[in-house]
Order: C-alpha cells, then structure tokens, then sequence
C-alpha cells in the first residue's frame, strides 16, 4: 500500500535529492534537482518538496505561485527511475493539488511539459489537465481548473 507524503527538503534529504535520477531519454523532460533547488533559492516563491512512500524518497516535485503572472504553477515532478509506473507521480501531484486548493483566491493550476513527453501528457490528462493553447518555451501548457468557490 502506497503512502506518498510529501517533506520539506533539509540538510538531513538534500544529497538524496540530488541524487535522484531519471531514465537517460527522460533527462532533456526535466530540470536536474540541483538547478531546481538553486531556483528555488532565487525564486522563493518556489516551493521544493521531497516526495515521499512512507520513509522511502522516490521522487521531487515544486510549485509556486508564478511571480509573472500571478497563477500556481507545478514547475517540475521527478520521479527516480527506481520508483517510475508505479503511482507515484500520480500521488505526489494529488497531494500537490491537494495543498494548492485549499487557496480560496485562486481556481487555476498550470503545467507545462515537453510535446514528447507522452508519459506526463498521460498523467496530467488523467489529473484534468486540458492544453491551453500555448507553447512556452517549447513546451505545451496544460491547465487543471478546479471551479469556482463559494
């Protein structure tokens, strides 16, 4: 039984962070997690995370509220290469989401991912996500919008 939780990357997880790995034909999908984590200390408005199955680290995941435009964005989900198709990614963005809707101001959750990237594509749809209509940085931006509130 999975239970994926996601922790704040300290000085105990850091070295296992960036130590996470992809499958080669995955590298050119996703930032490495040492140029994320330098981002995440220019950038804090970028919320870096450990993802978690119970004590085991099997991946990474950050989001933020988007400093240009005002939205929440999921900047990167990285699963190791040990722990791919078996729900993680799946379970680490539900827990993303999950954070990120309990924001009553803001309905909207944006994505953006490589067009060869049919693995995330399958994921994101799955999640809700539909395409926008744009392409930034060459790499299709999907939105998951989860309604209005009350």
């Amino acid at each position: 039984m999975k239970m994926v939780i996601l922790k704040e990357i300290d000085r105990n997880n850091f070295h296992d962070v960036l130590n996470l790995e992809v499958f080669d034909e995955q590298k050119d999908f996703v930032a490495s997690n040492c140029y994320s984590l330098a981002q995440a200390k220019a950038q804090p408005e970028c919320i870096p995370l450990a993802v978690y199955n119970d004590d085991t680290l099997v991946g990474f995941v950050m989001y933020c509220m988007d400093f240009e435009d005002s939205e929440y964005w999921v900047y990167r989900l990285l699963i190791d290469k040990k722990y791919q198709k078996r729900g993680f990614g799946r379970e680490a963005m539900q827990c993303v989401l999950s954070i990120l809707q309990q924001d009553k101001e803001h309905t909207k959750v944006y994505i953006s991912f490589e067009p060869k990237n049919v693995s995330a594509k399958g994921l994101y749809e799955s999640l809700g996500f539909t395409p926008d209509g744009r392409i930034i940085d060459d790499e299709i931006v999907y939105c998951l919008n989860y309604g209005q509130r009350d």
